[in-house]
């Protein structure tokens, strides 16, 4: 993949009323995120330790006035996934339109340790609903951004990450959760479809995503989301070819183990977002310089972006990136040919910085926001994922959590 220059936000960030919105401070870039994905094969799981790219070589979306709508490619690619699956990634607005078919039994080989395997006749079988599936009809007004969401709220807190140490119960640094409310080291995506209580809206969305807790410096009481929106959303001026995410895909973004000062200006920190004008780096810093203090009505928030690439045969590997990459404007590498809706964390915080700051549990010692990632295991119902991905990603309308947004 080519480097390419991450774009600057606008220095004043304005969200209207009813709609999360988001504006990237200074030099913040979005950390890549890699989601991950428990799918078909309910039990398979791997076991590796995570292995993050580093938010300086993430995309980051370019916000227009009131949010980012959409990402550029960046920097170095991780390494290579095992061959692709046999057919390319290729479907356009029209229902009738090719889509990729999954590898046959015969032709995929066992899973490497580390690797799972999407079940292919489960994958097929969700390319030929998408397939077959008729776009909606539009309703006048609906926007021409490319994207559907998911609004979660916190569900609850464990030292657990089923992707990177399932089985572990306390093995990990604290992690909180929104999404699926089932969710602790044990869990499989056979869990996620049998469990589907959630905080998110819609309901059809049974997903579990998780990020390190953010911790009050002052006062070490954890300082829990207040807002927390899963954008899906297509980062490329064409949605061609796209096809709707597998269940069980599994993928982490950021670097968990990196621990270096986020002084205004740097890459990966936190940013103030709200209603009115303002400075999206904060009218001060704390004392350690890592952590904006807000003006106004801002409160702290921060932005992960997931690979809009998939190889197409497996739902996670051994360092959880692997198997997804980011594509071009020209389209997926060969290694990785299904392009997928790229999910995007939104994350709000209802706090406004204090000189004391903050610290995420996975760097207790430097306190800066360099090792914030995420993690996604993408579970929804199949035919709400295949619609949406058909109307508001294919035909790039804007839809909210329920369908158009008008």
């Amino acid at each position: 993949m080519s480097n390419t220059t991450i774009p600057q936000p606008p220095r004043r960030h304005r969200r209207r009323p009813g709609r999360t919105v988001i504006a990237l401070g200074a030099g913040v870039a979005v950390v890549a995120v890699a989601v991950s994905v428990a799918a078909i094969s309910l039990t398979n799981r791997g076991t590796t330790s995570l292995v993050a790219a580093a938010p300086s070589s993430s995309p980051a979306p370019s916000p227009t006035t009131h949010r980012p709508t959409s990402a550029s490619p960046a920097a170095s690619a991780p390494a290579p996934a095992p061959a692709s699956a046999s057919a390319s990634a290729s479907a356009s607005a029209n229902p009738a339109a090719t889509t990729p078919s999954a590898p046959t039994k015969q032709q995929q080989a066992p899973a490497k340790p580390g690797w799972i395997n999407v079940d292919p006749a489960v994958w097929q079988a969700q390319v030929d609903a998408y397939r077959n599936r008729k776009i909606d009809p539009v309703p006048a007004g609906v926007g021409n951004l490319p994207e559907f969401r998911a609004d979660c709220q916190y569900s609850h807190r464990l030292p657990d990450d089923p992707i990177v140490l399932p089985g572990l119960r306390g093995a990990s640094h604290m992690h909180s959760f929104v999404g699926n409310k089932a969710v602790d080291a044990d869990t499989t995506a056979g869990d996620l479809q049998k469990f589907t209580a959630t905080t998110c809206k819609p309901v059809q969305d049974h997903s579990a995503y998780w990020v390190p807790t953010l911790y009050d410096n002052a006062t070490n009481k954890p300082v829990e989301t207040t807002g927390f929106r899963v954008y899906y959303r297509s980062l490329r001026d064409s949605s061609e070819g796209v096809m709707p995410l597998p269940n069980g895909l599994r993928m982490v973004a950021g670097d968990a183990k990196k621990k270096v000062p986020t002084p205004r200006g740097a890459q990966g920190q936190f940013y103030c977002a709200f209603y009115g004008p303002g400075d999206l780096d904060g009218i001060a810093r704390s004392t350690n310089g890592n952590w904006p203090i807000c003006g106004g009505d801002a409160t702290l928030h921060f932005m992960l972006q997931f690979p809009d690439c998939w190889d197409g045969e497996h739902l996670d590997s051994p360092n959880h990136r692997d198997h997804v990459t980011f594509g071009t404007g020209q389209g997926c590498p060969s290694t990785h040919p299904v392009r997928i809706p790229a999910i995007t964390f939104d994350i709000q915080y209802g706090v406004k910085g204090t000189p004391a700051g903050y610290y995420l549990s996975s760097d207790k010692d430097v306190k800066s926001a360099s090792s914030m990632h995420g993690d996604a295991f993408v579970m929804w119902d199949q035919d709400a994922m295949n619609k949406r991905t058909k109307n508001c990603i294919l035909q790039r309308r804007t839809c909210d959590n329920f369908g158009y947004l008008d």
